[in-house]
């Protein structure tokens, strides 16, 4: 027991250190940006059900791999809100509230959409790339994924999950995740499981040039240290030459 909750405390401790104390202290005012999120999430499902609301939606954030790139790429922004009609929205208002919460209060209401966005983008752009590759290729889709509607907030939290994994070190977690994408692919090969992986793909490209350049800052210190602690040490150093 005491093994396991060694683990926990390493695998989760920092992300939860993170999130606990703006969470007591601020509480629902913490994540302004996930609560105006979850809010639009469920106006637009309100919308979309509506006889005359459907086709606005389908208008501003349904996105297809047979539009154009750049009304794809206007849509964009509005598709990570629009559910998918198959599908209860009280999932994607669970997953909005939960990966988009904890990644305001880790990393900002800005860095957190910057980061959803690339992930939903990523997998907007493999659609395209998949339906030209064509079903024989591995990486490929089928002709017919040209007309799905892909919409939602998965791929965004997908890539959240996986990024707050790496920059607060749940590298087990994030693998998971990761692990939990491939099989969902292996099991039922479809657009939406294909542009999770595209989704992950493209965030661990994020993370790994974060990796770089906190690499290079530390390198350019002088020391294997941050750069912070290396000041530390070089005050020190010159403190025991002054006594």
């Amino acid at each position: 027991m005491n093994r396991l909750a060694r683990w926990v405390r390493a695998e989760w401790g920092p992300l939860y250190v993170a999130v606990r104390e703006p969470l007591l202290r601020r509480r629902w005012r913490a994540m302004p940006m996930t609560l105006a999120a979850v809010c639009l999430t469920g106006l637009i499902q309100l919308v979309q059900n509506q006889p005359w609301g459907y086709r606005p939606v389908q208008d501003l954030g349904a996105v297809r791999a047979e539009d154009p790139l750049w009304l794809a790429l206007l849509r964009t922004p509005l598709s990570l809100f629009v559910p998918a009609l198959d599908l209860p929205v009280w999932g994607a208002l669970a997953q909005i509230l939960l990966a988009f919460g904890v990644a305001e209060i880790c990393l900002g209401w800005w860095r957190t959409l910057t980061v959803a966005y690339a992930a939903t983008l990523a997998g907007t752009l493999y659609a395209r790339l998949g339906i030209w590759l064509g079903p024989d290729s591995p990486l490929g889709l089928p002709p017919s994924d040209a007309w799905v509607v892909d919409t939602g907030p998965s791929a965004a939290v997908v890539g959240l999950a996986v990024f707050l994994g790496w920059r607060y070190g749940a590298y087990v977690t994030a693998g998971v995740v990761v692990l939990a994408m491939v099989v969902e692919v292996a099991l039922k090969e479809n657009l939406a499981g294909k542009e999770h992986l595209a989704a992950i793909a493209a965030v661990l490209v994020v993370c790994a040039v974060g990796q770089f350049r906190s690499t290079a800052r530390r390198g350019s210190s002088g020391s294997g240290r941050p750069p912070s602690q290396s000041c530390s040490a070089r005050r020190g150093r010159d403190q025991r030459r002054s006594w």
